[in-house]
């Protein structure tokens, strides 16, 4: 299945053109108007036109952007697509220059309260305004902006798209039946119930990095650099200080989080080691054996089989959420199956102003892919409850990003292991299950410890291919431990994993533990609670964009500065080990 982005536009045409045209006219336009605007003069009329130039420039710029973005995502050489992403990289630098001239107006509102009171429009958008004044304190400075807005463009931004790029162009054969496939397809095979299978993959793909290894660790450089440089000048310490900022998240969240990861890694250790075992060797597990099918392994999906499955399992939740599971793919919402040219991993995208989102997926037929789409469509239906809010207010912190596709994949896994009919079906469900959450526990943790090295270091000096993959080895030993093969390990994390080169957003892994856990406590309050909680859970969703991190966990009764939470959460993940251990014993 491709997905169907008709909604956004037919393709690349003069309507596509007229519209980035106009979002160019309007981007400049309200560049002026909100760089003209004084503090203390007609704060009230002067704030509401400058919403209403924002929502109608966001809804106008964001279908173009998607529809780019999108495609690209696909299609990494779509010609039409690179030469537009180069216009929306233009405009996004006016965007941005709009945007800071309006949080430098809003920062200088002597009386933001009176403001926000005087107007229903501006009260509409009281946690935004309230959370831009806050903003204000790290502007940088409105002589330096166009400069370094421009560096950006041929800096960070090009690196980034360099990345995306190389990856989605990087082909490898794995055998003679095997070849020529994408980066994707090939790491997809770390899913198959054929152990040689598996280990010829993870060969070909370590034997392929040394082709694309200079360049990645170049825009790595290029991005973790560019960061080091901006922080004096965006008034941070550090780059994690700038990360929180952004996510509306605490240093205490943070820390009471990293430590119950520690907490957690003996136990996953143990799940590694059992299941290496269960596979036929003693020890460490194997780096291609870390997502080894166990149990009833011959079991696999067609993706009109996924469907059905994700929507009976989904609607014992509510009727709602199962209707609009089957909705996104009746629709097309969804662009399935990996082919040359289409980047890895998954990812949603919500498409606010066509009142839907598109979810990027490369469903090889395991349970874990499907758990995937679980995932992605818990995503997209955050995104549902997000619909009727202005365009300003539908941008939610990291961390509670992924409530609601945790809660998915819980819900399904929860399901799954609930109806299942032998002892040989269960090991399969528990084992994709901790497959899961050992990534999100496991290997999240040793990204946060390596992207730490690397800043550290890159404030010193770029760093090396070698070094890089020391860097990642060493994260791999501290994390994994005695649970992985240290003669099997993956040197090359770095380079497949797109995370690390966002240009605007560092640290982008400790909000998928955060997420994990979260999620987990929700569907716990789900599982006390009953039918009675479903609106609670729409509202939770909904909430989400109107606060910080602590006060929307506050909302549903939980307490992420309590170490205790993190722990409870980990506790339930603690007996599915202990099953499976028991199983495979």
């Amino acid at each position: 299945m491709d997905w169907d982005l008709t909604r956004l536009y037919a393709d690349f045409d003069d309507k596509f053109d007229a519209d980035l045209d106009k979002a160019a006219e309007l981007a400049k336009s309200g560049l002026q108007f909100m760089r003209g605007l004084k503090a203390g003069e007609n704060d009230v009329e002067n704030m509401k036109e400058a919403i209403v130039r924002k929502q109608e420039l966001s809804t106008l710029f964001s279908r173009a952007a998607q529809f780019t973005h999108l495609t690209i995502s696909v299609n990494a050489t779509h010609e039409a697509a690179l030469r537009a992403q180069d216009r929306i990289a233009k405009i996004s630098n006016t965007l941005a220059m709009m945007n800071s001239a309006f949080t430098d107006f809003v920062g200088k509102i002597a009386d933001l309260d009176s403001v926000i009171e005087a107007d229903p429009l501006i009260k509409e958008h009281e946690f935004i305004l309230r959370e831009t004044k806050a903003e204000a304190s790290h502007l940088i400075d409105p002589e330096l902006e166009p400069l370094v807005l421009q560096m950006q463009t041929t800096g960070a931004k090009a690196w980034a798209n360099l990345r995306g790029t190389l990856d989605a162009t990087l082909l490898i054969d794995v055998d003679e039946e095997h070849k020529g496939l994408s980066l994707a397809a090939v790491r997809g095979f770390a899913y198959s119930a054929d152990a040689d299978l598996r280990k010829r993959a993870y060969e070909a793909e370590i034997a392929a990095y040394p082709r694309t290894e200079i360049a990645m660790a170049a825009c790595l450089n290029g991005i973790k650099g560019e960061a080091i440089t901006l922080l004096p000048y965006k008034k941070y310490s550090t780059p994690i200080e700038m990360t929180l900022d952004s996510s509306r998240m605490d240093q205490e969240t943070l820390d009471a989080l990293i430590a119950v990861l520690y907490e957690a890694l003996p136990m996953f250790r143990r799940y590694f080691r059992a299941k290496a075992k269960a596979l036929g060797y003693e020890g460490g597990l194997k780096f291609y054996d870390l997502f080894a099918p166990l149990g009833a392994s011959g079991k696999t999906f067609t993706l009109e089989e996924a469907r059905e499955y994700l929507v009976k399992v989904l609607s014992q939740f509510s009727d709602n959420m199962g209707k609009f599971i089957d909705n996104a793919f009746e629709e097309r919402w969804i662009d399935a199956f990996p082919k040359p040219g289409k980047r890895g991993g998954a990812f949603c995208s919500g498409a606010h102003c066509i009142g839907r989102s598109y979810v990027c997926t490369n469903f090889d037929g395991s349970l874990s892919s499907v758990s995937t789409l679980a995932h992605e469509l818990g995503h997209a239906y955050h995104g549902s409850q997000l619909m009727k809010n202005s365009p300003l207010n539908t941008g939610y912190p990291m961390p509670l990003a992924e409530t609601a596709s945790i809660f998915n994949e819980t819900l399904l896994s929860h399901v799954a292991l609930k109806n299942c009919t032998s002892a040989d079906e269960e090991l399969m469900l528990l084992d994709t299950e901790l497959t899961d959450a050992s990534q999100v526990v496991v290997d999240i943790l040793s990204r946060y410890i390596f992207e730490t090295e690397v800043f550290a270091r890159r404030a010193d000096h770029n760093l090396s291919v070698k070094e890089l993959k020391e860097i990642m080895l060493d994260a791999q030993r501290k994390t994994y431990g005695d649970g992985l093969d240290e003669n099997c390990m993956h040197p090359y994390m770095w380079a497949c994993k797109p995370h690390y080169y966002r240009h605007n957003l560092h640290f982008y892994n400790f909000p998928y533990a955060f997420g994990l856990l979260f999620g987990k406590g929700v569907f716990a309050q789900y599982e006390k609670e009953g039918d009675a909680f479903i609106p609670k859970y729409d509202e939770l969703l909904a909430n989400t964009v109107k606060g910080n991190v602590y006060d929307v966990a506050k909302s549903v009764g939980i307490d992420v500065h309590d170490i205790n939470f993190w722990r409870s959460s980990i506790e339930v993940i603690s007996k599915t080990v202990d099953r499976f251990c028991e199983l495979v014993g």
